[in-house]
């Protein structure tokens, strides 16, 4: 086979894959209360042109400062007058975001199998649920995978010299308020753009920290632009939206050290109690409805519980191929204890969803742990049955959806509020919200 029919077999086999992360969004949940506000946030925008100084509300009394969530909503709109327009525009930022994942993850790992990678990294069900649905972490993704990848790109024992030193401070600065506007977990974020501002300062010198910080404020001033006029409508106590609340010493979560990294190292694997059910008779009653994909499901399951337990014991690993392998395994960690210390002080339980966006973190260090076996037919074949599996699996979710969840159940109505500009039909922003 010539290199151009590989070029063409890749190009088809990534359009497949966009088909149906595409078809999977369009099937999520519109139905739950969240998603629903989220579309009502870039649907109010569409239809009266107000712009839109806050995003999605945390809790009551908490609302996101910035214009971003509603623009991503509700531009789509503008563009293309359909109820698919912004699941459409989402499908598009999320599978370009994870692509460039995938392709400098395979600069890391070149021995490792592309198409595992590949595959995994678009179908995973954290980055197949959280990253194609109209919610506002979906959008997190986004801006996770910027800033990951031109954090790493400043740090000496991580960097592969693929992107220039300005671009990747760039990256970051964009990616810090461009999440900032979508989901309050970019506070953990901070931490790493002084880690990377001291490696660059200690490198390089203080002439080279200086560009960087230049060049990362660049990049801010481009996502922050749709924040400004919110604080300057509101000032900055009024036009944080009440944010400052959600930071408060949280002593309940102080025990919920593993909790928290279960579902840190869940969030690479393949958890599919999750997407099935809130509880044991919700999911066996889901395996007994869907019978044809129970084998595919279950089987799906047990890899999926110990994908975490391996990647728990491969931290003992001293030796390994990759020479970067410590370093590597030191962000792992690091992010996982920063999660978890971040926890103390937030007002909320720790769910997944809450650190979504250190999902290349995570990721990066799974195919990591795997990497010393991928010359093994074993691992060839796990690796496959995994994929088939987990596509089983998301197909069975995303029919469910549909018949249950989806845009599809009422998209009569979403199409007459789209037509007749009247946002109320679909529903109302929550009480005292800002907007």
């Amino acid at each position: 086979m010539t290199q151009s029919q590989k070029n063409l077999l890749f190009i088809l086999f990534l359009a497949l894959l966009f088909l149906f992360r595409l078809g999977y969004g369009l099937c999520s949940d519109i139905v739950f209360e969240d998603q629903r506000q989220v579309y009502i946030l870039g649907l109010k925008y569409f239809c009266t042109g107000q712009w839109p100084y806050f995003g999605p509300d945390v809790t009551l009394g908490i609302q996101i400062p910035g214009a971003l969530q509603a623009l991503a909503v509700g531009l789509p709109l503008k563009i293309w007058p359909i109820p698919e327009a912004p699941y459409l525009f989402l499908g598009l930022l999320s599978f370009a975001s994870l692509c460039f994942l995938a392709w400098y993850f395979s600069k890391h790992l070149p021995k490792f199998p592309s198409w595992i990678l590949w595959t995994w990294v678009l179908t995973c069900p954290w980055a197949l649920n959280a990253s194609t649905n109209i919610l506002n972490v979906s959008y997190v993704l986004f801006g996770g995978v910027f800033f990951f990848i031109g954090f790493m790109e400043t740090i000496p024992t991580l960097s592969l010299g693929l992107i220039a030193p300005w671009l990747c401070n760039a990256m970051i600065g964009f990616a810090l308020l461009w999440n900032a506007q979508f989901h309050l977990s970019t506070v953990i974020l901070v931490p790493y753009i002084a880690l990377s501002l001291y490696f660059q300062l200690k490198s390089k010198g203080f002439s080279s920290a200086a560009t960087g910080l230049f060049f990362l404020l660049i990049g801010a001033a481009l996502s922050g632009a749709f924040l400004l006029p919110t604080y300057l409508q509101y000032g900055l106590q009024t036009g944080a939206g009440g944010t400052q609340k959600a930071l408060a010493f949280n002593q309940s979560n102080f025990l919920a050290f593993f909790t928290i990294l279960a579902r840190y190292f869940s969030l690479a694997s393949c958890e599919v109690p999750r997407f099935i059910g809130s509880h044991t008779d919700e999911r066996l009653r889901f395996l007994g409805q869907y019978l044809w994909a129970a084998p595919f499901i279950i089987v799906a399951g047990i890899l999926g519980v110990a994908q975490p337990i391996v990647m728990l014991v491969s931290g003992l690993r001293k030796e390994h191929p990759q020479k970067d392998w410590k370093a590597v395994k030191v962000l792992a960690w690091g992010t996982f204890a920063l999660i978890y210390v971040s926890f103390l002080f937030a007002i909320k339980a720790p769910a997944a969803h809450t650190y979504f966006v250190t999902l290349p973190v995570v990721l990066l260090y799974a195919f990591y742990v795997l990497s010393p076996w991928v010359s093994k037919n074993w691992f060839t074949w796990v690796a496959g049955v995994l994929l088939v599996c987990n596509l089983v699996f998301a197909l069975s979710v995303a029919m469910d959806n549909f018949q249950h969840r989806s845009l599809y159940q009422e998209r009569a109505t979403f199409t007459k509020a789209i037509q007749e500009k009247n946002y109320t039909l679909v529903g109302e922003r929550r009480p005292s919200t800002l907007y």
